[in-house]
């Protein structure tokens, strides 16, 4: 569908990303200055040969990108990495030399003290939308659909609620065909209750277009689309567009060169990291399910830094209190209690690019769910629509604690599903930040029918088998 783009943030074309664009080098702050050869980051392909080494490579707190190529893992980090890679026995070779960051300062806060006003057709880098777009974009879908979609604020980003600026709300949108009772903040809802979040890892752009594109089928095809119609009125579609805001804002203020903030902005604990580190928590790691587990950092500046205590970002909070008001806990308290086989509802958390269908748990893959088959069975055909790898994520790619898939299973019993959405099929749409053109090219294409898929299941996901 083209879309009318009156607003961007910075002019100019955009080429393809055609190198391996696994890049995350990390923003700049303002007072520091390009680094020198011997400091530049690099990307590291690291060969593993056992399932004991890619659960080395986490323990030891590496910066395990998202992606995999056979046995090889990618790392990221600065030569000082790579010598410890070595002295681990590992034989890293340089993959990529990244660029160093240009420094970004925040942009100032208008006069009136607030964000500017929301326009959905605000864009940066080519056509991706930034937080206000998004969130102009819920505002006119509720109002042009108000027997579908209902907007919910149900928190505030650290900024926000620290009186910094440059802050935002957190919103979600609920979409169903209206009828008394819908939408509402209770987990003893009458309709099942699929949800979508993305954007969590604010530099992974992809997951906040394919979920706009999302909202636009289920609102757009209402009483055209027979399969959406049937959809929404059985079923409540809940989507976070933005898990992260305030890490978006920081990546979206690179405009035609975004910043590759994967973190959030909370600086109090620690905001003096040098060029190449990161200020900010890893929202996936700092989840209260099993916190401090394998493929977390303790140290603030690094990309997975876990937080100074589970849940202590209000990002996480306010979205698990999200989660707790949607879905009642089912599910006993040991990592191998099942939920019972008629519980309802899904989630899915959109990550980028390793072209996986990850379920839980990812904390431990020696460890499996009482809901193992059932959930591998959903993967396995999310899997088959996609292209994408399923499995639990250190089976198929790396151990990985504290995250939000693990979170809402633990905690409610809920099935839940990382997608990592990529370039499966090598159209030079891979990395975080892919041609803007690839989203309705390729990703939007892909994804339809697998989150039609999983929606349609949420009201008996323990259910599915493989040869449904």
């Amino acid at each position: 569908m083209a879309r009318k783009r009156s607003t961007t943030l910075a002019a100019g074309t955009v080429a393809a990303l055609t190198v391996l664009a696994l890049s995350a080098a990390p923003m700049a702050t303002a007072q520091n200055t390009r680094p020198s050869a011997a400091q530049s980051m690099v990307v590291y392909r690291v060969p593993t040969h056992t399932a004991e080494d890619a659960r080395t490579l986490s323990a030891e707190g590496f910066d395990l990108l998202e992606h995999r190529q056979g046995s090889d893992l990618f790392v990221l980090g600065d030569a000082r990495e790579g010598t410890r890679l070595r002295l681990l026995g590992f034989a890293p070779t340089v993959e990529q030399t990244l660029p160093g960051p240009t420094p970004t300062p925040l942009r100032p806060p208008p006069r009136s003290g607030q964000l500017p006003t929301a326009n959905p057709d605000e864009t940066y880098y080519g056509g991706y939308h930034t937080v206000n777009a998004h969130y102009a974009h819920l505002d006119q879908v509720a109002s042009q659909h108000p027997d579908l979609a209902t907007v919910v604020t149900y928190g505030q980003s650290w900024r926000k609620q620290t009186g910094k600026p440059n802050g935002y709300d957190l919103k979600a949108v609920c979409i169903t065909k209206l009828t008394a009772g819908d939408c509402r903040r209770t987990p003893n809802s009458a309709k099942p209750r699929f949800f979508l979040m993305s954007q969590i890892h604010a530099r992974e752009l992809t997951t906040g277009e394919v979920s706009w594109r999302w909202i636009d089928h289920l609102t757009g095809g209402y009483g055209t689309d027979k399969d959406v119609t049937a959809l929404l009125d059985s079923t409540e579609i809940w989507v976070v567009p933005i898990a992260n805001p305030d890490g978006v804002d920081i990546v979206q203020q690179g405009g035609d060169s975004p910043n590759y903030q994967r973190k959030n902005a909370d600086d109090a604990n620690g905001g003096s990291c040098d060029l190449f580190g990161q200020t900010g928590v890893d929202l996936n790691r700092n989840a209260g399910t099993h916190w401090g587990g394998l493929g977390t950092s303790t140290d603030p500046c690094s990309e997975i830094y876990l937080g100074p205590q589970a849940d202590s970002e209000v990002e996480n909070s306010a979205l698990e209190g999200l989660f707790r008001d949607l879905y009642p806990a089912v599910r006993g308290p040991g990592d191998t209690d099942p939920a019972p086989a008629d519980t309802r509802g899904i989630m899915i958390t959109m990550h980028s690019d390793a072209s996986m269908v990850i379920f839980p748990w990812g904390h431990d893959r020696a460890v499996h769910t009482g809901n193992d088959a059932a959930l591998r069975a959903l993967a396995g055909k999310l899997g088959a629509l996609t292209g994408y790898q399923p499995g639990q994520a250190g089976e198929i790619l790396y151990d990985a604690a504290g995250g939000t898939d693990d979170w809402i299973y633990d905690k409610l019993g809920t099935a839940s599903f990382t997608i990592e959405v990529g370039d499966s099929d090598s159209r030079g749409c891979s990395g975080f930040m892919p041609a803007y053109s690839c989203q309705d090219s390729y990703f939007w294409p892909k994804m339809k029918p697998a989150l039609m898929y999983a929606a349609t299941h949420a009201p008996a996901p323990y259910s599915t088998t493989a040869g449904d």
